[in-house]
């Protein structure tokens, strides 16, 4: 997914905050296992608010935690990839 894209699905989905763009976009390009102490230090957002907004897009299904460890789920998966719409998403 391109850059512009994703800024458009945080424009349109009334829930979003900025954060979850970088957190989208750092998730989709390193598909890796990642602490919120660890993303946050590398799309330079304070770590508590990092935090805060991957319990959001957990609670939304979008990203799992495990043990605090956090990575795409196969719906945050489908998301990105146009397949699937706002109206689609659980709203946390």
């Amino acid at each position: 997914m391109s850059t512009d894209a994703l800024r458009e699905m945080v424009e349109r989905i009334p829930w979003f905050s900025p954060v979850d763009y970088e957190i989208f976009l750092f998730l989709e390009n390193h598909d890796i296992l990642v602490s919120p102490k660890i993303l946050a230090e590398n799309i330079e957002y304070d770590r508590q608010y990092v935090y805060k907004r991957l319990r959001v897009l957990t609670e939304a299904e979008l990203i799992e935690s495990n043990d605090g460890i956090y990575e795409l789920t196969d719906l945050g998966r489908e998301f990105l990839a146009g397949d699937v719409g706002e109206d689609d998403l659980p709203e946390p």
